[in-house]
């Protein structure tokens, strides 16, 4: 479905806990000001009341916390089965606010330009420093945050996603709750046959934090990661993926407890369901190492 003049219609879902008013009517007003036709906009309360909001954003109130996936999934149905009434959808974190009023227009044009395009990232930047996380930018080579280019991944709380994708492959992940949910979408995107592009010309300003501020985060990481290679890769890869994260981590040197976490985490990946196991194809893989990434790091 197409908006006025043949333009494509564009919705965004945010996620909320109901903690940071303030910052999500800042998003939502930033929102309010993109260039061309609105952005319908769905806001989801993961478990949490909604504040007062602004007159015409769709809400949903869950009593309970599906985890990031979770709640973006049903963000993404308030919009109809897999988004249909909607192009693409913007997903955007409550603390976020796009400080262009050309986003919207940008991300029109590169979805247009490129009919398989299926994922965008956005560039992160603090709004104070205006520093990009090396951790932001989806890809090995990460020193130059301002040079936008084909990735294999993508920033959760900042991008776009084409709705035919969710219609083709899925929408996230919602039994991984937290980490890694965007690289298991984009693996079965790519695999679809879809592109992934990094743009640095898309900025969403958002605090400089660490992810290790969730108290879960590294069994969360760890667990994932497992489930992730078991659900997409090859059968030999996943244990090559994984003995290269496990070297990697020990590498880093982490505190005990942190350690403690993450083998608690990777143990949990081996012994629990990884829900439905679809692995890739060699030509995907192949595809993954030409953009810079094989699926074995």
């Amino acid at each position: 479905m197409t908006g006025g003049e043949g333009k494509m219609r564009l919705g965004a879902v945010v996620l909320t806990m109901g903690n940071r008013p303030e910052e999500l009517r800042a998003l939502l007003d930033s929102v309010a000001k993109q260039d061309g036709d609105p952005v319908e906009v769905v806001v989801v309360g993961n478990g949490a009341p909604l504040p007062e909001l602004p007159e015409g954003v769709r809400t949903v109130e869950l009593p309970e916390n599906l985890g990031i996936p979770g709640g973006r999934n049903v963000g993404i149905e308030a919009f109809g089965p897999s988004g249909a009434e909607m192009d693409a959808l913007l997903f955007l974190d409550d603390d976020g606010l796009l400080p262009a009023t050309d986003t919207a227009e940008l991300v029109r044009e590169a979805f247009e330009a490129d009919r398989k395009l299926g994922i965008i990232s956005f560039r992160i930047a603090d709004p104070d420093t205006g520093e990009t996380q090396r951790r932001h930018v989806p890809r090995l080579r990460a020193a130059d945050p301002l040079r936008s280019s084909k990735v294999t991944t993508f920033l959760g709380g900042a991008n776009a996603v084409r709705t035919r994708v969710l219609a083709e492959v899925g929408g996230l992940p919602e039994e991984f709750f937290y980490a890694h949910e965007e690289t298991d979408l984009a693996w079965r995107a790519l695999d679809a046959g879809w592109g992934i592009e990094y743009r640095a010309d898309m900025v969403l300003h958002h605090p400089t934090t660490a992810p290790s501020r969730h108290a879960v985060y590294h069994r969360m990481v760890a667990r994932n990661r497992v489930w992730l290679a078991r659900r997409n890769l090859p059968a030999t890869l996943v244990p090559v993926y994984l003995g290269v994260w496990l070297l990697l981590t020990l590498a880093r040197r982490p505190s005990l407890p942190a350690l403690k976490a993450w083998l608690g985490g990777f143990k949990e990946g081996w012994t629990t369901p990884a829900g439905a196991r679809r692995p890739m194809r060699w030509r995907t893989v192949w595809r993954l190492t030409r953009l810079g990434r094989p699926p074995v790091i």
